[in-house]
């Protein structure tokens, strides 16, 4: 038995609920890299990226392969970094419309 559509959409939500997962697939839009070099620049617990990965990994975001002792990993494809990008473009959105509400709000105090 299939999952629904929308069941699976929240999933794929789900695992981008996580700031360190988030960072990952930021870091990774700019070409694979080595868990040595994402371990540099995110600054979790070594054991703490690898679960992340993990999950990652499972959602089928990012794949991994070895290279001799280091595990390089990569986006599974450019639509995970073009769905950062509309993430980042619907924040804005967001928050410059409660920046607005917010300058309606000090305005006059009268609701419109």
């Amino acid at each position: 038995m299939s999952v629904p559509l929308y069941q699976a959409k929240a999933e794929l939500f789900r695992t981008l609920g996580h700031p360190v997962r988030i960072r990952v697939l930021e870091l990774l839009q700019d070409g694979p890299k080595p868990v040595r070099d994402l371990l540099a620049a995110i600054e979790v617990e070594a054991s703490n990226l690898s679960q992340q990965l993990a999950v990652l990994r499972r959602a089928g975001m990012v794949t991994s392969q070895r290279d001799g002792a280091l595990v390089v990993y990569a986006l599974s494809t450019p639509d995970v970094a073009d769905l950062l990008a509309v993430g980042r473009r619907i924040l804005g959105a967001v928050l410059t419309d409660r920046d607005g509400l917010l300058v309606e709000l000090r305005g006059d105090g009268r609701d419109r």
